[in-house]
């Protein structure tokens, strides 16, 4: 497709077709695909980055000029959108964040009906509205909006509704980073109403400081208020809310491997565990081995929250993410979810009577090294036949003890290099020296 990626549209704020421009007719031609079918009511969601105001603003109008309603959330977290669509019975919801990036940069998601990501057919088809004239509906048809003030408060007891009634976090000690995103006025009330006591940081968004040197990509400074408080736990959320990663007593990292094998234990433990998992190409093969230990399935899917939930739906199951933190809990919502995902691991904390620490140290990670090899421009690994001979050296020299994937990002001119091994040293040395071979061969 032409605009929309793995995860929507995506790009610097002011840079086609991240422009009001384009939003205008990006909302008519969502809005006139919608309306096909009928009066259609569609959701509007963002995070906390500045150019979502106008983002919203623009959508809004091409989305009322097509004639559909809409409903605005204000800042919200993507899976409140996505659970919020729900809800309302509305037929699509629209986001407005750029995730994990900085606040230079914006993007669009969509939302169906189902509080899941669009099937390829609707995204194909508004791409294709969007190459005809923009034609406003007749004033007594255009589109009515309103603003939807509750939303916050729906969304906290929704996510309070996913652990168990007797669940209580009385006693847990925990510093929260949100990232100055969506989540700011969401999840501390999430955490403290269920008992415990929270430290909040990361709370304070002025519209430019979303995951700057916070939140789940930026994980120093919420480690260092977990080892000065002394606290039980740290929870580190992304800009728009989808991704969580964790921080032990101990001021070790717990990532999102650790953390869906965490979860796969406790719901196996409890008999809640309904098939396997999914993982992705990333997923580290510590989890892996330490699942098949617990007698649990596990297989990988592309890297992409999209391509997990969709080897979850071909199997069934209903557990899956990635190592990023994106953590996907089907039997509780329909899409990765930040918040949702940590309270099911503070419930095994809660039940086993287990630190994080603990719960982690039954999982053994294999040592992983990532080096992102950058280019001017996307590339097509299939067109230098000479890095795979590099690829299949290394592998020659793990001696069957190991891992290595290359894999070009999907929202950036970037390639992924990963070794996975016993040992860290050789691992580390094996990534480095493949991640040049690259740079050289491709030039």
């Amino acid at each position: 497709m032409k605009y929309f990626g793995t995860d929507g549209i995506r790009g610097p704020c002011g840079t086609y077709p991240i422009t009001p421009d384009f939003m205008l007719k990006l909302g008519w031609a969502a809005g006139k695909v919608f309306a096909e079918s009928g009066r259609s009511k569609i959701l509007i969601g963002k995070d906390t980055r500045i150019s979502g105001y106008m983002f919203e603003s623009a959508l809004q109008a091409g989305l009322s000029a097509a004639g559909v309603d809409v409903l605005l959330l204000g800042p919200m977290p993507t899976p409140a959108i996505a659970y919020l669509t729900r809800t309302f019975h509305a037929d699509a919801g629209i986001v407005i964040s750029a995730s994990h990036n900085g606040y230079q940069d914006n993007g669009i998601k969509f939302f169906s009906a189902q509080g899941t990501k669009l099937p390829d057919a609707i995204e194909a088809a508004i791409e294709t509205k969007l190459q005809e004239p923009m034609e406003c509906v007749a004033a007594e048809m255009l589109g009515k909006s309103r603003r939807i003030n509750d939303a916050a408060g729906r969304y906290i007891e929704f996510c309070k509704g996913t652990v168990g009634p007797h669940t209580s976090l009385k006693g847990i000690n925990m510093v929260l980073d949100c990232a100055h995103g969506a989540t700011y006025h969401i999840a501390p009330n999430v955490f403290h109403e269920l008992g415990a006591e929270v430290t909040s940081i990361g709370i304070d968004p002025d519209g430019m400081n979303i995951n700057q040197e916070c939140g789940s990509t930026s994980i120093a400074s919420l480690r260092k208020v977990v080892r000065l408080q002394e606290a039980d736990v740290g929870v580190a959320l992304d800009g728009d809310g989808d991704r969580v990663i964790m921080i032990d007593h101990m001021g070790e990292e717990v990532d999102g491997d650790e953390l869906m094998f965490i979860i796969a234990a406790e719901q196996k433990r409890q008999g809640m565990l309904h098939g396997g998992v999914v993982g992705t190409q990333m997923s580290n093969l510590g989890m892996e081995l330490g699942l098949q230990e617990l007698g649990i399935e596990f297989c990988r899917a592309k890297v992409g929250d999209r391509y997990v939930m969709q080897e979850l739906k071909k199997r069934g199951w209903l557990l899956g993410g990635e190592s990023s933190g994106h953590l996907v809990c089907r039997n509780l919502t329909s899409t990765g979810d930040g918040i949702v995902a940590a309270l099911q691991v503070l419930q095994a904390m809660e039940r086993t009577g287990k630190s994080l620490h603990e719960l982690k140290s039954e999982m053994v990670k294999m040592p992983q090294s990532l080096v992102n090899v950058r280019f001017p421009t996307r590339i097509d690994l299939n067109d230098y036949p000479a890095v795979q001979k590099q690829v299949d050296e290394v592998e020659q020299r793990l001696a069957g003890r190991g891992r290595v994937l290359l894999r070009p990002s999907g929202t950036e001119p970037v390639v992924r290099v990963m070794v996975e091994g016993e040992d860290s040293a050789l691992v580390n040395q094996f990534a480095n020296e493949l991640a040049h071979d690259v740079q050289q061969i491709v030039g």
